[in-house]
């Protein structure tokens, strides 16, 4: 059983420490992570946190490994997605992907970024389409077009 996505004092405490080393610009996580801020579906306000970008095939996407958190819903509403590190600033339209290539997506994560693999039932080892039967857990979004 996958484990349940808690943002508990130790997460904040992360959270808080990669924000300000990603505003810096530091290349952290890999080079992978970016500070994403979307608009709030409810509030309009723009909502900022860190995030894993993945290049698999050409395409770079996000992924929520831990389940259907604020900015998954804030994207769902809007599908513009802003980010950034340090000065550089990317502005992208997303798509939500389908299950069968979120499966693909999240199996290629999943080994990239192994510590988020206690938030899925799926196995490093099993293939994309057991990873697949649980996309609608971990939703994920192709950028699609750059509105730079």
């Amino acid at each position: 059983m996958a484990r349940e996505y808690r943002l508990g004092v130790t997460r904040k405490a992360a959270n808080v420490l990669v924000r300000a080393l990603l505003a810096r610009g530091l290349p952290i996580t890999g080079g992978t992570g970016f500070l994403l801020t979307t608009r709030g579906r409810k509030s309009g306000v723009d909502r900022t946190t860190p995030v894993n970008v993945l290049e698999v095939d050409g395409d770079r996407w996000l992924v929520s490994p831990y389940g259907r958190v604020g900015w998954v819903h804030n994207l769902r509403a809007d599908a513009t997605a802003r980010l950034w590190r340090g000065r550089r600033r990317e502005t992208w339209e997303v798509e939500e992907a389908d299950a069968a290539t979120a499966g693909r997506i999240l199996r290629v994560y999943v080994r990239k970024i192994p510590v988020t693999a206690p938030f899925f039932d799926a196995k490093l080892g099993d293939p994309a389409d057991v990873f697949a039967a649980e996309a609608d857990r971990h939703p994920v979004f192709r950028l699609a077009r750059s509105r730079a």
